[in-house]
């Protein structure tokens, strides 16, 4: 190859690696205008803030027979205690599929977690021989009650930090309730 050749191809090359990288950056680039075209995600108008105060006058109220205690309806939550009174025992075993890979139900039979026989009322670190971590063992005065089984299905850290369970808990009121009505019925 001669030096004219090896200085087109030289050239050649280098246009054909910029043409590429250019039409990639321009598919992109339409890809982009596209699915912006496509998909408002903005929230309304073009998203820099103006015109929100049009936006927010678009409404309008609806007027309802309120008789000043609807709010104080919807801040009388149900004692969690009653929750399990009227759970159901069946889709508590269900949720208790979710515990039993490091949990047992057997009398003395621990697993990677402290058996679950008779729970309820036990008092908190109250297993034999189990060794629980350093924050729940300081809370071997407090018993399992339902309230606070339901702190602990809630969120097992936030409710004891620094314990070794490593579930992060069960977000639904009613799954908690019914794998607390469950766990009721076994032992104890």
């Amino acid at each position: 190859m001669d030096e004219t050749e090896r200085d087109m191809f030289d050239t050649m090359t280098f246009t054909k690696a910029s043409g590429a990288v250019i039409g990639t950056l321009l598919v992109f680039l339409l890809g982009n205008w596209a699915g912006s075209a496509l998909y408002n995600t903005s929230g309304g108008g073009h998203g820099d803030g103006h015109g929100d105060e049009a936006h927010a006058a678009t409404g309008y109220v609806i007027a309802t027979a309120d008789d000043g205690h609807a709010e104080e309806e919807a801040e009388e939550a149900i004692p969690f205690a009653d929750m399990v009174a009227a759970a159901d025992v069946a889709k508590g075993e269900k949720v208790w599929g979710k515990c039993k890979a490091c949990h047992k139900l057997e009398d003395g039979a621990n697993g990677t977690g402290p058996h679950l026989y008779g729970l309820i009322d036990r008092p908190i670190a109250g297993v034999d021989g189990f060794g629980y971590s350093d924050v729940l063992a300081g809370m071997s005065a407090d018993a399992w009650t339902v309230e606070a089984l339901d702190a602990w299905l809630a969120s097992p850290k936030a409710f004891a930090p620094g314990n070794k369970m490593t579930f992060s808990g069960l977000k639904k009121d009613g799954d908690r309730a019914n794998l607390v009505a469950y766990l009721a019925t076994i032992g104890g």
